[in-house]
């Protein structure tokens, strides 16, 4: 049973999770299975902290506590248990096998070569819990000729051929650098280990799930791919427009860097926007009522539009044109989105206390269900913060155990700082977020 109470019962209160990953991807999974009520065991090393919490470990780094404070890290881990092993040693890589031989998920983002090498691939974990489900994360998937290719979120959007169907007609292939790969790889791996605990609860089996990041961004580029497989070429870039439709774009508002998108998909609402623009004659001009005319005059169109939109605040342009029937919409700077009355209304962000960073918002789920979901109950774990309760109490390591272990590094609370040329001598214990 879970070692961690929570505030009732929540649709995941009877499933523990190892999670050994790091970065993004992985701690995504483990935090949607958190967020559900599952008890999640973070794994760290003190001599290889997740990199989210900062990727050089000098001793000031260390000796401000910077590795606590990093809120992509905080975010991306709250509501789970915080521990700190050694899995490249024997002792370290012995007691995550007794960590899974009483949980129910292991979540690793690991390159696809390193937990062979250290004894802790699936082969070898399912022969401790028969049951057990476990997904791995690398860029590429498990198997193939680039299995074991390091890639980080840049490196896989560019794999997924995103790029090349991104930014203005003229431009090379553009990133998007929000590191897509990542996140919605971690949206897959969630709902592919909910289906595997559905499976194992009707059948008993545990298993094994092998996933490819380029892979799961293949939808976002759905119409790249079709336009490829059935015409036999590349769509155009088209930045913020739209191929057919007209006008279709962002346009300036009044303010420091305000917005609205305003996407026109059918004549009628073209007539609807110029009557909203006050330009009734635009509406009656026989050039413009059709949307292959209107095609030809874009840029004319779009610096009229402009013209009109920048005189008025972003809310004042979104709710006229909503009001005459046109899709439009603010676009909100992340710096506002505190102050959206909608996130407001659903009470979407939880403000909570941790050491070193004081009171900060979290996102919950975005979702809601009548049983009941945990919210965010509690901050991403400090540095070896739950040793004793994982370690001591869930697996009955005595005080002198846990005493030696520490002693010999293979546990901890305070990071090793890194030394020269550091990150190119550990590749087999490196994690890929």
């Amino acid at each position: 049973m879970p070692i961690q109470g929570t505030k009732g019962a929540h649709l995941l209160s009877h499933i523990r999770v190892v999670d050994l990953s790091m970065g993004w991807s992985g701690p995504l999974a483990a935090r949607h299975l958190a967020d559900m009520g599952a008890e999640v065991v973070k794994v760290e090393a003190i001599q290889h902290l997740d990199w989210w919490r900062g990727w050089d470990l000098t001793p000031e780094m260390i000796e401000s506590k910077m590795y606590e404070q990093s809120s992509s890290f905080n975010v991306m881990n709250r509501n789970k248990l915080g521990v700190t092993l050694d899995i490249a040693s024997p002792e370290g890589a012995d007691l995550v096998k007794r960590l899974v031989r009483i949980s129910d998920v292991v979540i690793e983002n690991h390159t696809a070569s390193v937990l062979p090498k250290l004894g802790l691939d699936y082969p070898r974990l399912s022969e401790v819990n028969p049951g057990i489900i476990m997904i791995s994360l690398p860029a590429f998937g498990c198997t193939g000729s680039w299995r074991a290719y390091r890639a980080y979120g840049s490196t896989v959007e560019q794999a997924s051929g995103i790029p090349h169907l991104t930014g203005e007609p003229q431009w090379p292939p553009t990133m998007q650098h929000v590191a897509y790969g990542d996140s919605v790889a971690g949206i897959n791996a969630s709902s592919a280990l909910l289906i595997a605990l559905w499976h194992r609860q009707e059948t008993g089996e545990g298993q094994y799930i092998d996933l490819s990041q380029v892979e799961c961004l293949f939808p976002l580029e759905a119409h790249g791919i079709i336009e490829q497989s059935m015409n036999n070429r590349a769509p155009k870039r088209h930045g913020n427009r739209h191929p057919k439709h007209v006008p279709y774009g962002v346009f300036p508002c009044l303010g420091d860097d305000n917005w609205v998108v305003i996407t026109i998909t059918d004549d009628e609402e073209w007539q609807s926007l110029c009557k909203a623009m006050g330009r009734p004659d635009l509406a009656e001009d026989t050039e413009l009522m059709k949307e292959a005319k209107r095609k030809g005059r874009e840029k004319e169109l779009e610096s009229f539009i402009s013209g009109w939109t920048s005189k008025m605040e972003p809310d004042e342009v979104t709710y006229l044109l909503q009001g005459a029937g046109v899709p439009a919409a603010r676009v909100w700077a992340s710096s506002e989105l505190l102050e959206n009355p909608q996130f407001i209304e659903r009470d979407f962000f939880e403000w909570i206390d941790r050491e070193n960073v004081g009171v900060q918002p979290h996102p919950k789920a975005p979702y809601r269900v009548s049983t009941g979901l945990r919210g965010v109950e509690t901050p991403a774990p400090c540095l070896g913060e739950h040793n004793e309760k994982v370690l001591g109490e869930l697996l009955g390591l005595t005080k002198d155990e846990l005493a030696e272990l520490e002693a010999k590094g293979v546990i901890g609370r305070v990071p090793v700082a890194s030394s020269a040329g550091d990150s190119d001598n550990t590749e087999e214990i490196k994690k890929k977020p």
